[in-house]
């Protein structure tokens, strides 16, 4: 039987874990990188392939951590402790806080530009400027020192007072508004770029598959898009399957957060691609498609002043819901490891990951000349972070639940102790055993370079 819930604060609903988790998920890597991984490696071809592996490999382990969340009923330190007495398993859930802490750090940066974006598009700032001019802006933006690192502040700060308040009261009550709210400024943004002339060419960029563009690397892309869009292998996801009550479906959870997910990705594909053709840019701009593609587009566009601040405003949405997740996870490992105060843990936490922040931030300018193995301090802590601690988490993620976890208790968890009749569980196990841990070493390969 699962361990008792210990009196710990949790979901009260399912529709709050469903945007709590979608939120986690659903961050600037949706509306930011999916986008341009899109752009980059060819359209249409590249989501099939990408959507496949959503189905194959990131439902299964997105599962995998909330079972074992929510059997341990702990942190993500705490939970493999309790699952693994006595065994070094307990490391998986250290590089998962480790991993969060150092994504909270840089993550801040780019989410205190979509901050000041916001604002630049409130004073319309980018009104009567060409490519170059915009472009400029931006540079000049994110290489000085002051406004970066004060956006940064002002939105860690915003993430720590959501978090001060709880489970129920912080992340369920805000998912709970931010997420439809999100959901429905992407959907107005989608309309008004498909309503574009010329709009057409962008939605068959984006859906009609072009084989031809399938390759490795291709391949290989949409693999790691997959794995990382679902924020696995950081903690969050178990700290967020401890906090979900026995009674719910967790299959049927995943399932419904990687369609969100995907959904929210797609939607920001209509808003953006078809917007890209209409006004003849290049679609495989890279991450400058945000900051100064867009911006190009929206002072071109009938409308672009109200559609820049939406756009903006639903970026910063996404930073938030995802920076909530991550703080919480190391918050919940010093509640609970630490016996810390939630206020004592969330302004130790929210002031550590700001100090180390503003190094990633500052080395866009005034510490850019500084170089680690060839990379930034902000390259530095998104390399080791994306691509060795995630991947490797992942990987012993799937290794814990497939070969170490009774089977006898992941059913238990799956299937609600009986209650469900959960069909699927043994080709669920067969992919926890052998499909996803190799697919997984090939992301955290690929990584690294080795192949």
């Amino acid at each position: 039987m699962a361990l008792e819930k210990d009196g710990r604060d949790g979901f009260t609903s399912r529709f709050g874990i469903i945007c709590a988790a979608a939120g986690s998920a659903i961050g600037l890597g949706n509306i930011w990188r999916f986008p341009y991984v899109v752009g980059e490696s060819g359209g249409g071809a590249f989501l099939l392939v990408y959507l496949g592996f959503i189905l194959l490999l990131g439902i299964p382990v997105m599962l995998s951590e909330f079972v074992i969340g929510r059997r341990g009923q702990r942190n993500a330190l705490g939970s493999f402790k309790r699952l693994a007495p006595g065994k070094p398993w307990y490391l998986v859930g250290v590089m998962g806080i480790v991993a969060a802490f150092m994504i909270l750090a840089f993550y801040s940066t780019i989410a205190g530009w979509t901050l000041e974006y916001v604002v630049k598009s409130l004073t319309n700032s980018f009104a009567d400027k060409d490519a170059s001019e915009i472009n400029r802006l931006f540079v000049s933006f994110h290489t000085q020192a002051f406004w970066p690192l004060f956006w940064q502040i002002i939105f860690m700060g915003m993430t720590a007072w959501i978090i001060l308040s709880g489970v129920q009261k912080g992340i369920e009550r805000y998912a709970k508004i931010l997420m439809p709210f999100l959901i429905l400024l992407l959907i107005i943004m989608a309309i008004r770029s498909v309503t574009l002339p010329g709009a057409g060419q962008g939605l068959s960029f984006l859906f009609r598959p072009d084989f031809s563009a399938l390759n490795s690397r291709v391949m290989l892309a949409a693999l790691g898009q997959a794995f990382f869009s679902l924020s696995i292998g950081m903690g969050a996801l178990i700290t967020y399957g401890s906090y979900i009550q026995k009674q719910n479906n967790l299959g049927n959870i995943s399932v419904e957060v990687s369609l969100a997910d995907t959904l929210i990705a797609l939607l920001a594909g209509v808003a953006i691609f078809p917007a890209v053709f209409a006004f003849g840019l290049d679609p495989a701009d890279g991450p400058g498609l945000i900051f100064t593609v867009l911006p190009n587009i929206f002072q071109q566009m009938p409308g672009g002043y109200f559609f820049a601040i939406i756009f903006f405003v639903l970026l910063s949405i996404a930073a938030l819901t995802s920076s909530i997740s991550i703080l919480e996870v190391v918050v919940a490992y010093l509640t609970e490891e630490l016996n810390m105060t939630r206020r004592k843990a969330t302004i130790m936490a929210s002031i550590a990951a700001t100090f180390v922040g503003v190094f990633c931030t500052l080395s866009f300018g005034a510490l850019g000349n500084i170089s680690i193995g060839g990379l930034s301090i902000f390259g530095l802590l998104d390399f080791t972070a994306s691509n060795l601690l995630l991947p490797l988490g992942g990987l012993l993620i799937v290794v814990f639940v497939g070969w170490y976890m009774k089977r006898s208790d992941v059913k238990d968890e799956i299937s609600n102790s009986g209650s469900l009749k959960a069909r699927f569980f043994d080709a669920l196990m067969f992919i926890l055993k052998f499909v996803a841990p190799v697919a997984i070493a090939i992301v955290l390969f690929d990584s690294l370079g080795i192949i």
